[in-house]
């Protein structure tokens, strides 16, 4: 078993990279060379600007490389629950730039020529109790109503074609996708340096200091000036921005991929091929590989650390809940374990905007695969004076209250949620 991502073990290196010394004046400076700092480089590129990624370790490897390769439409809440919160009219925009998200990448990957595996696969919300599919159906008919015709409520003799598993019934969102996510990301890297962003691998950001409108970025290879910064960093965000780390939590998932199954395995289990999600507080996820591999992911513990120790621990967890949820391939040999960190906000929404005299887009709370490269653009757009089309401009952001730093109250949290789920 190796203690590696699938996504980076499996697809092309980038290797478009800048060499030599960080250094020069840049009109905008992106912090991160994921999804969301990739995008945003490629669309500022694209408008004639002169752009520099600064990535601490490399393409695609924080959390746009840890994840389990889903591109869901729709909202991580309910959408009932969305409406609530945000009003009806930021609940509707949200909820469509998920929709629009997809499409981008779609168009990003014809556009560019991007090899991944991109296909439109729908997802399924699996009713883990029989009272949760009551809850599912009350907010399918919401969205299915006032937002996203292309859904559908599947009964749990429905699903007998599409997983091998007795759930209790499912909300099926059409639109949803699945791709490779390390070579949608090194494609992703490459576009936008054949565009002609410069992208500095194994540079991390180590002081940041503005004044007289310039900023300067400091890394152990040199020093970089720009006229704006974007921070695209999410869990991985450096101490040195402390007002967003303030404002989520950092919070391990993990994964696990087997051995490719057979196609008879695959009929018994995952027939319907589609991105597949449970309704419990502590679920699960799961979805096939390009390569036929099942890829079994979830919070399996609530810890702030992923290094191979901690993974290995949560694949021991995943691996159980894997035989629980498919008894038929409790014995089957694990290919690859991984993990990696989530920028949880407390209300789950993310957040895009200006702040402290620098450009974000962030805490998409283990659903910034989908978001992510469209809300990179939007905040490009952003900087260059385009018309604003984010759709969390301006939503209330506080500090989570007792959080400094390591969230020692994890396990609390991860205690609260296993209570709800035993009892609802």
């Amino acid at each position: 078993m190796q203690f590696e991502s699938y996504w980076h073990d499996t697809a092309p290196a980038f290797a478009g990279g800048a060499h030599g010394p960080v250094e020069g004046h840049y009109d905008v400076a992106v912090i991160g060379a994921g999804f969301t700092g990739l995008a945003a480089a490629r669309q500022l590129a694209k408008a004639g600007v002169k752009v520099v990624v600064l990535e601490a370790e490399r393409v695609g490897w924080g959390a746009s490389g840890r994840n389990g390769g889903h591109l869901n439409n729709g909202l991580a809440h309910s959408f009932l629950s969305a409406k609530s919160a945000l009003g009806v009219e930021r609940a509707v925009a949200l909820y469509k730039a998920f929709d629009d998200s997809i499409d981008t990448i779609e168009a990003i990957i014809a556009e560019e020529g991007i090899d991944c595996n991109f296909r439109r696969a729908g997802k399924l919300k699996l009713a883990s109790k029989p009272q949760h599919f009551d809850a599912i159906a009350r907010n399918f008919e919401a969205v299915h109503r006032e937002v996203d015709p292309d859904t559908a409520l599947l009964t749990a003799s429905d699903l007998k074609n599409e997983v091998g598993s007795p759930f209790h019934g499912a909300m099926l969102s059409k639109k949803s996708a699945m791709m490779h996510m390390g070579r949608y990301v090194a494609g992703l890297a490459t576009a936008a340096a054949r565009h002609g962003a410069v992208i500095f691998e194994r540079a991390a950001v180590s002081a940041h200091r503005q004044g007289n409108g310039h900023h300067s970025l400091t890394t152990a290879r040199g020093t970089v000036t720009a006229d704006h910064v974007m921070v695209a960093t999410g869990a991985y965000t450096p101490s040195l921005f402390n007002y967003f780390r303030r404002r989520f939590i950092s919070v391990g998932s993990f994964l696990i991929a087997t051995r490719p199954l057979t196609d008879a395995e695959i009929a018994d289990t995952m027939s319907g091929n589609r991105t597949c999600v449970t309704s419990m507080n502590i679920g699960n996820y799961f979805r096939l590989s390009p390569d036929k591999r099942l890829i079994f992911g979830g919070r399996a513990r609530f810890s702030a650390t992923s290094d191979q120790r901690s993974d290995a621990r949560s694949g021991d967890i995943l691996h159980a809940s894997l035989a629980e949820i498919f008894p038929q391939l409790a014995g089957v040999e694990i290919d690859y374990c991984w993990g990696g960190l989530v920028d949880m906000t407390k209300d789950r929404y993310p957040r895009a905007g200006y702040v402290d005299g620098v450009w974000y887009a962030m805490g998409y709370s283990g659903h910034g695969a989908q978001l992510s490269t469209h809300l990179g653009m939007i905040m490009a757009d952003a900087i260059l004076g385009k018309a604003d089309r984010n759709p969390i401009k301006g939503l209330d952001w506080p500090a989570v209250p007792g959080h400094f730093g390591k969230p020692w109250f994890l396990p609390l949290v991860g205690l609260y949620y296993k209570t709800l789920d035993r009892f609802q």
